[in-house]
C-alpha cells in the first residue's frame, strides 16, 4: 500500500500544501525584502537574494530535523505518521513559496496570480524537471522562464502545466520512496539528522532552479526604500517570515 487511506490520499495533501503556500499576501513579501535591504543598507539585490537562500536553509533544515526526529519515536502510528507528512509539507510548501515569490520581488517581478504561484512553487520543488515541464507545455524557453511566467503563458496552459507538475511531485516524493515511511516524505528518512540533512537538500533544489528561473539579479535596486507608516514596526514581518506561512492550519 502505498500511503495511508485518507480522504484525498497524497494529492490532496500537495495540493493543499501548495495553495496555502500560493495565499502569502504580496505585501508581507515586499515588506520583508523592504527590512532585508534596511538592515543591509549596501546590500545588492544578490547580497539579499544570498539572505533569503540562508533563511530557507535554516528553515527548511529545522523544520526536517524537529518532524523526523519526533517520526522516529517508536510507537508513532499511520495517523501520526500522515499528521507530520501533512505539517512537513505545509511547512515545506509555505517556506518556499515564501522564498520564491521574494526573489522574484527582488527581481522586480510580481507574481499575484494563483496558479501562476503554483508553478513557480511546484517546477522550482522539482528542480529541472518542472523547469522543463513548464517549458516543454508552454512553449517558452528555458532561460529566465520564470520572467515570463507572470504574463506570457496563457491561462489555460499555466493549469494544465500545474497539474502535471502536482502530479509529478506525489509520483517522485510518495511513491519512489516507498510510500508514507513513519511519515517523513520530506524530507527522505526518519530522524533528526537525516531530516536536517534532507531538508538542507531540498532548500538547494529551490535555490538553484530560482536562480536559473530568473537569471542574474539586477545590479543594483531600482527603487529606493519607503519608510514605514509611521507606527508600524519595520521589522515584524522580517523576523520569522518563513515560519509565519509554515502552518495553514
Amino acid at each position: 500500500m502505498p500511503y495511508p487511506p485518507t480522504a484525498g490520499g497524497p494529492q490532496s495533501l500537495v495540493d493543499s500544501a501548495v495553495a496555502h503556500a500560493t495565499k502569502i499576501p504580496a505585501p508581507r513579501i515586499a515588506a520583508h525584502v523592504r527590512s532585508l535591504r534596511r538592515r543591509n543598507p549596501n546590500a545588492s539585490p544578490e547580497r539579499i537574494i544570498e539572505i533569503l537562500g540562508s533563511e530557507l536553509h535554516t528553515i527548511l533544515a529545522s523544520t526536517g530535523g524537529a518532524v523526523g526526529a519526533t517520526a522516529a519515536v517508536p510507537g508513532v502510528g499511520s495517523g501520526t505518521a500522515l499528521a507530520l507528512t501533512a505539517a512537513d509539507l505545509a511547512a515545506f510548501f509555505g517556506a518556499a513559496g515564501f522564498y520564491s515569490l521574494a526573489v522574484a520581488e527582488v527581481h522586480g517581478i510580481h507574481i499575484h496570480d494563483a496558479h501562476r504561484r503554483k508553478t513557480l512553487v511546484l517546477a522550482s520543488v522539482l528542480g529541472e524537471a518542472g523547469a522543463k515541464t513548464v517549458v516543454g507545455m508552454s512553449g517558452g524557453s528555458m532561460t529566465h522562464w520564470a520572467k515570463a511566467l507572470s504574463t506570457a503563458v496563457p491561462s489555460s496552459s499555466i493549469k494544465q502545466v500545474n497539474r502535471v507538475l502536482s502530479s509529478r511531485f506525489v509520483k517522485r516524493y510518495f511513491f519512489r520512496q516507498g510510500g508514507v515511511v513513519v511519515g517523513r516524505l520530506i524530507p527522505f528518512g526518519v530522524g533528526a539528522v537525516v531530516g536536517i540533512v534532507g531538508g538542507r537538500a531540498l532548500a538547494h533544489t529551490v535555490i538553484h532552479q530560482s536562480a536559473k528561473a530568473f537569471g542574474p539579479p539586477p545590479a543594483k535596486f531600482t527603487s529606493p526604500l519607503i519608510e514605514e507608516i509611521e507606527g508600524q514596526s519595520s521589522s515584524a514581518p522580517a523576523d520569522v517570515p518563513l515560519l509565519g506561512v509554515a502552518s495553514p492550519m
